[in-house]
């Protein structure tokens, strides 16, 4: 069974996946027992030092997405936000190079954008990976939720209506970021089916089992864990400017076991 087959097939269950942002980070995950890697915009681009929000320039993401590959041998999904164009040509020309860096999977979003224009992305994408032979797995994510385009049943019904649109112009997956309800997951999961509805982590989301039955089939960190370390990066360093360094030595993570991590890659 290929490496791109095993991630498609990945989403019959509930696929978790711990956001990683550069090499080390995806690395670790795997060596946890992530079945995938996926990317978090932001976390890439801060730990290049860009913004989040479609200003990421293609060569360091680019950069990135091979430094992952390198290192891991589970499947790779990578966040590209919208493409960072409204060209669906220039976007196709994006994929293209992110699926011969090492890639399988990509997140597609419409954002602020008109879901005509992702359609034409969407499109693209899939031409792109049926020319260089790759079954491309396109993860579709609409913000209707996160931008609060809609609410209560008017939502669901946007999202259904986006979903429908982007399903038939080749998306594998629909990412629903911000739904955190478990009567609107089954709804979006019901309509959308056969297609896995992905959410997104967030504070007083239902347990893992209670996720499955209401239809859920990919759980993302998000930006979540990027943004605990750096978090948890700025308390330390706080401390030891002040002169404390406790806490730094009972937060480290070993040093040989660490290495040993990248020892064989």
């Amino acid at each position: 069974m290929t490496t791109k087959s095993t991630f498609r097939e990945l989403h019959h269950d509930l696929l978790l996946l711990p956001n990683a942002w550069d090499a080390g980070s995806a690395r670790l995950f795997e060596s946890l027992g992530a079945k995938a890697i996926a990317t978090t915009s932001a976390g890439v681009a801060w730990a290049r030092g860009y913004p989040d929000a479609g200003a990421f320039p293609p060569e360091p993401l680019l950069a990135t997405v091979r430094e992952i590959a390198r290192v891991i041998k589970v499947p790779l999904s990578v966040d590209i936000e919208g493409g960072y164009s409204d060209d669906a040509a220039e976007v196709a020309r994006l994929v293209a190079r992110v699926l011969e860096a090492g890639a399988v999977g990509i997140n597609l979003e419409d954002g602020s954008g008109s879901p005509e224009i992702l359609c034409a992305k969407i499109e693209a994408a899939k031409h792109a990976a049926k020319s260089a032979g790759t079954d491309l797995f396109i993860n579709v994510r609409t913000d209707v939720y996160l931008r609060e385009l809609a609410t209560g049943d008017a939502a669901v019904e946007e999202v259904v209506r986006r979903a429908t649109l982007y399903r038939a112009a080749g998306g594998d997956g629909i990412f629903v970021p911000g739904l955190a309800d478990g009567t609107a997951m089954e709804r979006i999961a019901t309509a959308i089916h056969p297609a896995p509805l992905n959410i997104m982590l967030v504070p007083g989301l239902p347990s893992l089992e209670e996720l499955r039955k209401h239809g859920v089939r990919r759980l993302s960190a998000g930006s979540a864990i990027a943004q605990a370390v750096l978090g948890l990066a700025g308390r330390l360093a706080t401390d030891f400017l002040a002169g404390s360094s406790e806490k730094i030595f009972a937060a480290s993570a070993d040093y040989g076991a660490t290495n040993k991590l990248f020892a064989s890659v």
